[in-house]
């Protein structure tokens, strides 16, 4: 198993495999104490049988450059292959400032195939290559060094059979005329934007019901505050404090360090130092936002605006027509949009692009009155025109 560990290597790998058509690629890293991935290894490989055509880069190695690795991602003449690409692509765009191009992710394509939703790379290596994947090694610790035999023929695996995964599904692709759907949904992982996270913006992840415009302007500082205190000490954050603890503090509005020992979810590190005076500063700032300055709740349709009996009938149609396409439901439409559209929108991505052709035409005319329904209590069914 050849495994990189000077630039000089890795520079030579690169320039053999700027000739083939793709490489496939993958990662293994560690995030359980971090912010920030810690990338430990870099798994390539490109078509050919040979030993020199799969090999295991290692980042740790003193004075390793991933320069010439970035460098193959910009190359556009050649194919990237990942599978289930996100947290990968996010490592390489905060570390190395690159996101791969031309993209291709395994996973989503096989949603586009028929494989089901969010399928595991070792099912598409079982179903398409014939092989089993040894999962022994999926947990080690990978930052520790040497690695283990073992640890390196399950890294090696990851990108050696996603040869054989990417061949079939390209071919299949093709062979639908459904190259594009995958294309356009690798846009959203081609964006940098995906892999910022703005703590001006991080209080849209929190979980609550009715909130108050005050309660999100307080929520958003505090959250503000957590996001770039994690990001500047490359701590995960939940270990500043968690979203439970979040939302007390946004109730209780502690002004000091005595109101602040009064909340029972935060951790003991939190209510002494820098923490608990972010916390003290982003409550006292959320309370003075003026109120032509504070966020507004994300509307939610009120459930007496959906029709109920259109909202069923659409998932059923969802289901038959993802069924009859090949295709996982979830890229065609959430379940979230089929509300949206049973309470009476008609545009969005459900009826553009790739989706409309399958599922948006049949929605519009369902919204439009153009098939009668026949519902009885519960149950609710397509009557032919």
């Amino acid at each position: 198993m050849n495994t990189i560990t000077t630039t000089d290597a890795l520079a030579a790998f690169c320039e053999t495999a700027a000739k083939a058509p793709y490489v496939t690629v993958d990662t293994e890293f560690l995030r359980e104490r971090t912010y920030y991935s810690k990338l430990c290894l870099v798994q390539l490989a490109f078509p050919g049988d040979g030993v020199g055509d799969a090999v295991l880069v290692d980042p740790l190695a003193e004075g390793l450059d991933l320069a010439p690795l970035y460098n193959l991602f910009r190359d556009e003449s050649v194919m990237k292959v990942f599978h289930a690409a996100r947290q990968d692509l996010e490592i390489f765009a905060i570390e190395g400032g690159v996101i791969p191009h031309p993209l291709f992710d395994t996973q989503v394509a096989a949603m586009v195939c028929g494989f089901g939703e969010q399928v595991g790379y070792e099912t598409l290596v079982r179903r398409i290559a014939k092989a089993q994947v040894d999962k022994s090694s999926r947990f080690t610790d990978w930052s520790r060094r040497p690695l283990s035999d073992a640890q390196k023929a399950y890294a090696l695996a990851d990108v050696t059979h996603l040869r054989d995964v990417y061949e079939y599904l390209a071919a299949e692709l093709k062979k639908s005329g459904r190259t594009k759907w995958v294309e356009e949904e690798m846009d959203v992982l081609r964006d940098p934007a995906t892999y910022r996270v703005e703590p001006r913006e991080a209080y849209r992840r929190l979980k609550t019901r009715n909130p108050t415009p005050r309660f999100l302007a307080i929520a958003r500082e505090l959250a503000a505050f957590r996001e770039s205190y994690a990001q500047e000490n490359n701590v995960p954050r939940t270990r500043v404090f968690k979203d439970d603890a979040l939302l007390e503090l946004v109730s209780l509005k502690p002004k000091d360090a005595t109101d602040l020992g009064k909340a029972r979810l935060l951790l003991r590190e939190a209510r002494k130092g820098a923490i608990a005076d972010g916390i003290i500063a982003a409550i006292a700032a959320g309370a003075a936002v003026p109120k032509d300055e504070m966020p507004e709740a994300s509307p939610q349709k009120a459930r007496d605006q959906i029709n109920g009996a259109l909202a069923d009938l659409l998932r059923v149609l969802l289901k038959a027509k993802s069924e009859s396409a090949g295709v996982a439901s979830k890229l065609i439409a959430t379940a979230s949009d089929l509300d949206d559209i049973a309470a009476g929108a008609r545009e969005g991505d459900w009826a553009h692009g790739w989706r409309g052709e399958v599922f948006g035409q049949d929605a519009l005319r369902l919204c439009e009155g153009e098939i009668a329904l026949a519902c009885k209590g519960q149950n609710v069914k397509i009557i032919p025109l």
